[in-house]
């Protein structure tokens, strides 16, 4: 009960707990589009990536969520188009911009004046740092993906299943692509002081792979995975409360955990019925 008194008490954790829920649903549509679309490995380029945006934001004294943000979505747009070209393969581009944003991104901190920044809270995340800008700005990209999923549920369905197909249906796919991969760059970056740029990775799969583990139907997917994001990530917060760990660290732990025990629990059903 001291948790949730404290959370009424103090602003910096009442927004903590909304970003909780917000990050929740954005990264549980957006992971269940990219696990069901084998994208995982696109969204850790484009994670890596906006590292680069970062160290050039602080290096010209600008908002570094900013920078991230314009770095993570050309680096989208560039792996869908050279891809979608056929010029180089995708896990080519990905690999080359994964390590390029990281590298980039080192190179323009050690340049920038003074002492080198603090980046563990945007490497690890730190959910504590979250202003009001940042939960007006994932409300507003909760706001739109929900919008979007009632709108064009089913071009976006067909895309990420069978994108052949949906071209027969003379569905718009590459339009579909690139408005998907562009908020999946937003959800990224938006998402990033919540479990960080090496751990955000997981919190866009792990809840997506559990919600397929307890149903197959994509629109209860989306459900399952948002509802598993947001409490997963609460339940991190309120470990690192308790523990006083890296609340990113321990949001993974605690999905993981619930991973494990979802693929366990129908093994075990199987044992008792034997």
């Amino acid at each position: 009960m001291e948790f949730f008194k404290e959370i009424i008490t103090y602003q910096f954790l009442a927004n903590a707990t909304i970003a909780c829920l917000l990050s929740g649903i954005a990264c549980g549509i957006i992971g269940t589009y990219i696990v069901c679309r084998r994208l995982v490995f696109l969204s850790g380029g484009i994670t890596h990536a906006s590292f680069g945006g970062i160290g050039m934001a602080y290096y010209l004294g600008i908002n570094p969520i900013g920078g991230a943000l314009v770095f993570a979505i050309l680096a989208a747009l560039g792996i869908e188009t050279v891809s979608s070209r056929g010029r180089i393969r995708e896990d080519s581009a990905i690999g080359m911009l994964w390590s390029l944003g990281m590298a980039i991104g080192i190179i323009f901190i050690y340049m920038t004046p003074g002492y080198a920044p603090n980046l563990m809270s945007f490497l690890f995340g730190n959910i504590l740092t979250v202003t009001h800008a940042d939960l007006f700005a994932l409300a507003g990209l909760d706001m739109i993906l929900l919008l979007l999923f009632t709108l064009i549920y089913r071009p976006i369905l067909y895309v990420a299943f069978d994108r052949e197909f949906a071209r027969s249906q003379n569905i718009p796919t590459r339009l579909i692509s690139y408005l998907m991969i562009v908020l999946t760059a937003v959800a990224i970056v938006l998402s990033i002081r919540v479990v960080g740029i090496v751990l955000l990775i997981s919190l866009l799969t792990i809840p997506a792979v559990i919600a397929n583990t307890m149903s197959r139907s994509f629109s209860r997917m989306l459900v399952l995975a948002s509802a598993v994001a947001a409490v997963g990530t609460f339940l991190g917060l309120y470990v690192s409360y308790k523990t006083d760990i890296p609340s990113g660290a321990s949001t993974i732990f605690v999905l993981t955990v619930t991973l494990i025990v979802v693929k366990l629990l129908p093994l075990y059903g199987k044992r008792r019925k034997a």
